[in-house]
């Protein structure tokens, strides 16, 4: 008899662990509360990015002359087409998932899903109407939600959580984001190419505090150069509704700043709330997420969870390959998660990607490290493209010569880093980055030339003068 296997949620965790389950020959319950794909496809990864490149075009097409293309009168935009663009390709990938979940047989309830006891998950569908589904194995697959702190007053339009601004119903005259993490980045490029006139304010000494400071710096210096207003070290005390209807925002050090919207992006909140946990027992942690081994399973046999609930790299590739080894173990394998080569990519303007350790990381870490830099504007297909901002940085073990983390900073970083990534997993060493050919005229030889750089011996970097 098939191993009957019910997931809670069908975001990119569930619905991969689901089509896993089906390959291996599960039968497989998948139950969803709003659509499949999850916060990724319909909030957050997808829409963001569709509008990031609708925003990186209106900003080449504004140059294009720069690049020998006449183009009569001013650039503009057409809101309703961008957003449009964003909902069509939204939908497209919607259909395509559910399409892969029916021609693998996994049955789709669109629900409200439950655990009433270690084997019986209960589905309330939008209609009221009640299924109980008994399951060999149970996969938690709930997600995230945007945080909501409670000095801030979200009534969707004039203070806006992400979910929020990814709609780009409009684009405001001016816009104060909270927290300059990934998610207040990326808006804040997005928002600013628009026209927006852009303030952020941090907490933390730094933009993308948890990359590599001298990511930081670079992604620091081209928000100043957009005129994207940056305050760090700097906390909000009090967001009120102006006699103008607008925001009024004031913050810990007196400063105060009036904009026409906000955009909180403070973190994100668990969804652990009402599916079930305290009724079996499954152990959960300090800030709401469930406690899970390697293998994804709870401290209930039978049970996993998976994805962002798990309050482990919240990250939609994370969450896929966490279904896959969740999918894996509950049909009977003795698959492991590892996070050390998890790769990042953050889409601002440049874009960054990363693996593994920062450098300061390392170095508390006790490594003697050794680092190689290079310039993408040392790159011929940079200046061809015209995109000469940022570079490659290689963090290596000075004593082994083997590659700690890789750190870019430039034009298509997001994908440039998986050389790194599959470097970094095969245990390589810098010298087998550097040593390996690489295509010319490519951006990848950026990385090359960091790893070359590790040694001193970059071929497209000046001798440095003693």
């Amino acid at each position: 008899m098939a191993v009957r296997l019910t997931i809670i949620g069908a975001g990119p965790g569930g619905y991969v662990a689901a089509i896993r389950a089906a390959q291996l020959g599960a039968r497989v319950t998948l139950i969803e509360e709003a659509e499949v794909g999850g916060v990724c496809l319909n909030w957050g990864c997808i829409p963001t990015k569709t509008l990031v490149y609708s925003a990186e075009l209106f900003n080449r097409v504004r140059h294009a002359d720069e690049f020998g293309i006449d183009i009569s009168g001013a650039a503009s935009y057409n809101l309703s087409a961008i957003r449009g663009r964003k909902e069509k390709v939204v939908s497209t990938q919607v259909k395509g998932i559910r399409s892969l979940l029916k021609r693998w047989g996994v049955d789709l309830i669109l629900g409200r899903g439950s655990i009433l006891s270690s084997d019986v998950v209960r589905a309330v569908q939008k209609d009221g109407t009640t299924q109980d589904i008994k399951s060999d194995c149970i996969i938690i697959a709930t997600g995230s939600r945007p945080a909501t702190p409670s000095i801030f007053t979200f009534d969707h339009e004039r203070v806006m959580t992400s979910d929020d601004a990814v709609r780009f119903d409009d684009v405001p005259k001016s816009l104060l984001i909270v927290g300059a993490g990934v998610i207040g980045c990326e808006f804040a490029f997005i928002y600013r190419s628009f026209g927006t006139d852009v303030t952020v304010v941090e907490m933390l000494p730094r933009a993308l505090s948890t990359e590599d400071e001298e990511i930081s710096e670079i992604v620091e210096r081209e928000m100043k150069k957009a005129r994207i207003k940056l305050i760090t070290n700097a906390a909000v005390k009090s967001a009120e509704v102006g006699p103008d209807g607008s925001m009024h925002t004031t913050l810990a050090s007196g400063q105060e700043i009036n904009t026409e919207k906000i955009l909180v992006s403070i973190g994100r909140s668990m969804n652990t709330e009402g599916i079930g946990l305290e009724a079996v027992g499954i152990e959960t942690g300090k800030r709401g997420e469930i406690i899970v081994n390697d293998r994804m399973e709870t401290n209930l046999p039978g049970i996993y969870a998976i994805g962002d609930v798990t309050g482990k790299m919240m990250l939609a590739h994370v969450a896929s390959h966490q279904g896959i080894i969740a999918a894996e173990n509950a049909m009977g394998g003795d698959w492991a998660m590892d996070y050390s080569t998890v790769p990042s990519a953050i889409f601002t303007m440049p874009e960054v990607g990363s693996v593994g350790l920062r450098e300061y990381q390392a170095r508390e870490k006790g490594i003697a490290v050794k680092t190689g830099r290079f310039q993408f504007r040392g790159l011929g297909k940079a200046h061809a493209m015209g995109e000469i901002v940022g570079m490659a940085k290689v963090v290596s073990d000075a004593d082994t010569d083997r590659v700690l983390g890789v750190h870019i900073c430039g034009p298509h970083a997001t994908d440039i880093i998986h050389e790194a990534a599959l470097a970094m997993r095969l245990g390589a060493k810098t010298s087998d980055i550097s040593e390996m050919v690489h295509a010319h005229p490519t951006l990848s030889e950026a990385l090359m030339e960091a790893a070359l750089d590790v040694s001193g011996i970059s071929i497209h970097t000046p001798k440095q003068q003693k």
